[in-house]
């Protein structure tokens, strides 16, 4: 039985993947900064990276704090930073020491990636990272997910788009207010929202672990391209309810969440061909398809 390593695996998309890869035959450990005694997997703290880390044969790394949580003060972005970079460091530190044979480290990435613009280009993977905060921060996790590439480990790295689930997430936070009657497109509504059903993804990450010839970053993004306004309006459809408010201002967003709000007023297409040319089928290629699944009674 294959053991697989993952941080981070308490969040949205950890859950769904722990329970995909145990349903694979995996053998699955969870890294947490906290340790829960009903965890249905073996939960080991920080502190007992190393034991974790024995007779491992696949990394994860889900770990991060969240992007728009919390305003970008100085101290929270060092804590977005570290939370994905220190930790990916610390465990490239004892695999390098230990020499342990891990067959290939998969790390979560983003589309922030290829910065917070609303631009007609099609962005691929060979694309430069963009010179902006989030630009800069996946440019960094991603380095510290290559280096597992200098001990002969296979690294892979999946830029993701808005994860979409039934579970909580961002489709949760665009829907409530809808449901309420007091939703609406956000700025012009012209900015695209690159997104991916979290079933595809968890599956993508399976895929990651099964397809040797997976190496690199991977854009995990849907194949159809959606708009704010074509997005906000699905939704309100799949919910019988109607938009009547107008667009809110990008100025009062600005106002509300700072240079958080450039992460809701931009977007642009992400190409997903490269993972696509690897085999993988996504199961909810369209936005029709992926919310006829998560909006089902």
């Amino acid at each position: 039985m294959f053991k697989v390593v993952i941080t981070g695996g308490s969040g949205l998309v950890g859950k769904m993947l722990c329970k995909l890869l145990i349903s694979k035959g995996y053998s699955v450990s969870l890294i947490s900064r906290t340790k829960k005694s009903n965890s249905l997997y073996d939960v080991y703290s920080w502190s007992e990276l190393d034991f974790a880390l024995q007779n491992a044969n696949y990394i994860i790394h889900l770990a991060g704090a969240g992007i728009v949580d919390k305003p970008w003060t100085t101290e929270r972005k060092k804590e977005i930073v570290d939370s994905r970079v220190e930790t990916a460091n610390k465990i490239f530190n004892i695999v390098q020491e230990k020499k342990y044979p891990i067959e290939a480290f998969i790390s979560a990435s983003a589309i922030g990636y290829y910065g917070m613009i609303t631009s007609d280009k099609i962005f691929l993977e060979e694309d430069e990272y963009a010179n902006d905060f989030l630009g800069n921060t996946c440019k960094l996790w991603e380095d510290a997910a290559t280096k597992f590439s200098s001990l002969g480990i296979r690294s892979v790295k999946l830029r993701t788009g808005i994860v979409l689930s039934k579970e909580g997430g961002a489709l949760h936070k665009i829907a409530k207010p809808i449901q309420f009657n007091i939703g609406a497109a956000l700025g012009s509504g012209k900015q695209f929202l690159p997104w991916i059903h979290i079933e595809d993804l968890c599956n993508m990450y399976l895929h990651a672990i099964e397809n040797e010839t997976l190496n690199g970053a991977y854009n995990a993004v849907a194949s159809e391209h959606i708009d704010n306004n074509k997005f906000t309006k699905l939704v309100a459809h799949y919910l019988n309810k109607l938009l009547w408010l107008p667009n809110i201002p990008a100025f009062l967003l600005k106002i509300i969440l700072g240079k958080r709000a450039n992460l809701l007023l931009e977007g642009s297409r992400i190409s997903n061909e490269k993972i696509l040319k690897t085999n993988f089928q996504f199961k909810y290629p369209t936005i029709n398809l992926c919310f006829e699944n998560l909006f089902q009674k």
